[in-house]
């Protein structure tokens, strides 16, 4: 049957099932992803060339002049990587609604990112977060510790995770090995995250969150209009089940009683409704307000206006994963139930090349067999932009803590120069481990790939946001509560991990023979039950050892956050501009410059001739300026308005679906 629909022409795809064919094969798809790509590339290049990428300011947090709409947009499109349409609905179509209720969760953490604890970064003048721990607490040793748990954290949960959602899509569309889909999909990202710093990334960020909400809005209508609208789809998805279920019990495959429910059973729930609300908000306050992915978009704002708007617009754009994501997820098994909810472990490695289940294709799967051409080539691009945002933030994120953290301290005479190009560098290591850890999220949670993310999240971030939270709130806690408590806090989310990884989490097919008492625990109760832990003993230790004086303190935390006294630095940072002058004298004579070094220096940023030194005076204007959290009334009202309405619509929301 065939449609002319604008530009496309609307064939359906009468093989559906079929396997080992490409889909991706017909010139209205193709042109639409060489347009996508040339987009991106033009509006990364003029990122590029509109903005200064010659300092570590410049390319690392876009000379503090961004805007709140591309702030927004960007908080938005690094979140939602590729993994959350993959994750959200994989485990939507397993479990239902309740996983949006993670996106929802996050409306609020985001305000309390945008009125909280950006002000008290800003105030300090920080480019990293490690770096602002090393101001309260003093030391290098916090400030290492987090900075190489974050790169960490970042491989296990973001970017393995990314990467192999993305190539599961890439696999199921043009029907490549995952591996050789992973190279292609990095190939693309790496090019302009190496370059353009982090305003190509924002900049870019913009159009990728315009492109994945208009696809994803077609595709929510071509779903529902598959199944007859929602009260229609409701009894459909309730009764999707696969037709070979083999011996097994029914509860591993009928979908749950409660799959129309956010707020669920708080013992048997496979999401409970404590952890929902209280588990599940300390990792969102360790990923909203203390990882740098999302805190460097906030401080490269113009003023705290601009911060708190970009927070809004995130919030709510936090709205739509839901209906964008989860219920698109749960369509697909009403479409596909042998595919999507398959349970014979034989039969799911047929599908989808893994024994514990391929919910992870429901999203792919939707795409590829019910959108028509051309319309199909500009969901793959959606898949690719919310992989690549995703991908870009945090390489550029990665490479500004290994750079200004680690690289730094081990090279303190290094020039500008030299910590930019190590950075980049950094990019293609963490890649390399990246992809070695494939395997081992193919497998996790019972093939789910959003739980595996929490989980994982759940075991490792609480100490970092129990540390954060006190650092802020608590000015007796000193640097051996927090580096002690960081530790033992680790230690105990690593034992419960690791056991994991040793016995599996299995599925309900085959269930893992962890011992209950390791692993019986619902990974957000662990979270919760891990922060309260990491709590007391950073205040216990911080009760026994020395107080950190108030001299130190001024402006760090939040009873001295309007301090004007003079803060003494509690050790002297190491700043590399101390060493530029000389360096940059030795290394770099004055010779005519060739062409072909010019373009090389204009291509990654490299400015051919040393920034004119600026004054004590000018210094100290251009610090306060950076250091700046006032607002116009005005629009500190419009902005706090806006910041209730927020919340009385997500208020609205928890209620209408819990």
């Amino acid at each position: 049957m065939t449609w002319d629909y604008f530009v496309f022409s609307l064939v359906r795809n009468e093989a559906r099932n079929k396997t080992n064919k490409s889909v991706i094969d017909n010139p209205a798809d193709i042109s639409v992803i060489v347009i996508y790509f040339v987009v991106v590339l033009a509006v990364g290049i003029w990122a590029m060339v509109r903005t200064n990428r010659s300092t570590v300011g410049g390319f690392f947090l876009a000379g503090r002049s961004m805007v709140w709409w591309p702030i927004g947009a960007s908080l938005f499109a690094s979140n939602i990587g590729s993994g959350h349409f993959v994750g959200l609905a994989g485990t939507g179509a397993a479990a239902g609604i309740a996983i949006g209720g993670f996106e929802w969760n996050a409306l609020v953490v985001v305000l309390i990112l945008g009125w909280i604890f950006v002000p008290i970064y800003i105030k300090a003048g920080v480019v990293t977060m490690p770096e602002y721990l090393k101001k309260r607490f003093g030391g290098q040793r916090i400030r290492i510790y987090l900075s190489v748990l974050s790169l960490i954290l970042y491989i296990f949960t973001k970017i393995s995770a990314d990467m192999f959602s993305g190539a599961i899509f890439i696999k199921e569309a043009l029907d490549l090995d995952i591996y050789l889909a992973v190279v292609l999909l990095l190939l693309i990202t790496a090019l302009y995250t190496v370059t353009g710093g982090l305003a190509a990334v924002i900049y870019t960020d913009t159009l990728q969150t315009i492109i994945m909400v208009v696809g994803s809005f077609i595709l929510m209508g071509f779903a529902f209009n598959e199944v007859g609208g929602y009260e229609q789809f409701q009894e459909l998805y309730m009764n999707a089940v696969p037709s070979q279920v083999g011996n097994y019990s029914a509860k591993c495959y009928t979908p749950r009683s409660d799959s129309f429910h956010i707020f669920r059973d708080a013992t048997e729930g496979d999401l409970p409704w404590p952890g929902l609300i209280f588990g599940l908000t300390i990792q969102a306050a360790w990923y909203w307000c203390t990882d740098q992915v999302i805190v460097q978009r906030c401080l490269s704002a113009k003023n705290m206006s601009h911060v708190k708007a970009g927070c809004i617009l995130c919030g709510y754009l936090k709205l739509l994963p839901m209906f964008l994501m989860v219920f698109p997820g749960m369509i697909s098994r009403v479409l596909y139930p042998d595919e999507v909810a398959c349970v014979v472990p034989e039969v799911c490695k047929e599908v989808c090349d893994t024994e514990v289940g391929c919910s992870n294709i429901a999203y792919p799967k939707l795409v590829l067999d019910l959108m028509p051409n051309g319309l199909r080539g500009l969901m793959l691009s959606v898949m690719l932009a919310s992989l690549m945002s995703s991908l870009t933030s945090i390489f550029n994120s990665a490479s500004t803590l290994f750079t200004m953290d680690i690289y730094a301290k081990v090279r303190r005479r290094a020039s500008e120069k030299e910590l930019m190009i190590a950075g980049r560098l950094f990019i293609l290591i963490l890649i390399g481990i990246s992809i070695a850890w494939i395997p081992i999220v193919q497998s996790a949670q019972s093939g789910q790939l959003f739980d595996y993310i929490q989980s994982i999240t759940s075991y490792l971030a609480p100490p970092i946001a129990a540390v954060f939270a006190l650092a802020i709130f608590c000015k007796r806690v000193n640097e051996q509560g927090a580096f002690y408590g960081l530790l033992i806090g680790l230690a105990i989310g690593l034992s419960r991990m690791i056991a994991e990884f040793v016995y599996g989490t299995g599925s309900c097919v085959q269930p893992s023979d962890c011992p209950f008492i390791i692993c019986g625990i619902h990974y957000l109760y662990f979270g919760l039950i891990l922060f309260g832990v990491s709590c007391i003993l950073v205040l216990g230790i911080s009760l026994m050892t020395k107080p950190i004086d108030d001299i130190h303190l001024h402006r760090l935390c939040w009873s001295l956050r309007n301090s004007k006294e003079e803060r003494v630095e509690l050790e002297a940072d190491d700043k590399i501009e101390d060493h530029d002058d000389t360096c940059m004298e030795v290394e770099e004579p004055e010779p005519e410059t060739r062409c072909w070094k010019k373009a090389y220096n204009w291509f990654c940023g490299f400015e051919e001739k040393k920034a004119p030194k600026l004054s004590k005076e000018e210094e100290a204007e251009l610090k306060k300026k950076l250091t700046d959290t006032s607002e116009r009334p005005l629009w500190r009202n419009v902005v706090n308005a806006n910041a209730i309405i927020l919340l009385v619509v997500c208020v609205f929301f928890h209620g209408f679906f819990g």
